[in-house]
């Protein structure tokens, strides 16, 4: 390896390190500026014991009955009082337990109001590694976890498990296995392309193997809670996963030909899909440099 490589390689690693950071502060400060008074919680049944709740931020999952309540994820500090209000409407019993699907604020931004309600959080724990750089230690889940973990309430086997780097480092995807029920985080979701936060560990390989890991769990009558959109089945992450690999199959012999990332996205590889999943830049940059193409600074 050359001199000239290695500058290249620690410019660009500080250059990354720093747009983390900047990121992290814009973040911030939006979250702070934001106004979430017009944010109305809608509650979805999705099956056997299980809700979703819908407001701003990643679906939040909810498992009802006799024993008390599982959330899954809990969107922003703002929406917490108006989200155990809609809890409130299902069920009087206590929420014991709260797992986050990973570290990303718009699923994690209610931990430190549900720990102080005496709310057990439960992550991956690469989860609480980055939360810790970034949260109070009121919003650190309190039990972590590196190979599947079941909670067993209310009749139901609440089954957490990790995926490969996908989203982020930290993904894990949650199975009802009585209501027949997988909640998937960021790793699937209906409303956009895949966001694969390299940032925070995540990976186009392991976004691959986890949505075949996803469509191998699920029964052709499972209900795929994504972490944005509405209810899918195991054809509809078949399909998402056709589109990544389709993409990744059309922009691997562009990377291999030398292709700038401009000339790439000029050639509109993901043509077929924009009407259905919106603006593709930020998913084709991340599949350019995953398939080793280097960005320009």
């Amino acid at each position: 390896m050359t001199a000239k490589t290695v500058s290249r390689s620690m410019t660009t690693k500080l250059t990354t390190m720093l747009s983390t950071g900047l990121l992290a502060l814009l973040a911030n400060t939006a979250l702070a500026q934001r106004d979430f008074s017009d944010v109305e919680i809608i509650t979805h049944h999705v099956a056997g014991s299980v809700y979703y709740l819908e407001g701003a931020g990643g679906n939040v999952g909810v498992s009802v009955g006799e024993d008390g309540v599982v959330m899954i994820d809990d969107q922003f500090a703002p929406l917490t009082d108006r989200l155990v209000a809609a809890i409130r409407e299902l069920t009087d019993g206590e929420i014991r337990f709260l797992i986050n699907t990973h570290v990303h604020g718009d699923h994690t931004g209610g931990n430190e109001n549900m720990g102080r309600m005496g709310v057990q959080i439960l992550a991956r724990d690469e989860v609480r590694v980055r939360l810790a750089a970034q949260a109070p230690e009121g919003a650190l889940p309190v039990l972590t976890y590196s190979e599947s973990i079941t909670i067993h309430l209310n009749g139901e086997e609440v089954f957490a498990f990790p995926v490969p780097p996908a989203h982020t480092d930290g993904d894990s995807f949650i199975l009802f296995r009585e209501s027949d029920v997988i909640h998937t985080g960021d790793v699937f979701r209906t409303t956009a392309f895949p966001v694969i936060d390299t940032n925070n560990g995540g990976t186009l390989d392991g976004t691959l193997q986890a949505l075949g890991l996803l469509i191998g769990t699920a029964g052709p009558n499972t209900k795929i809670l994504p972490g944005h959109g509405g209810v899918s089945t195991r054809m509809d992450v078949m399909a998402f996963r056709d589109m990544i690999l389709d993409v990744k199959a059309r922009v691997e012999p562009m990377v291999a030909n030398g292709m700038s990332y401009e000339q790439v996205a000029s050639s509109n590889p993901t043509a077929d899909y924009n009407a259905q999943y919106g603006d593709p830049d930020r998913f084709l940059r991340a599949v350019y440099t995953e398939l080793g193409g280097e960005l320009e600074q």
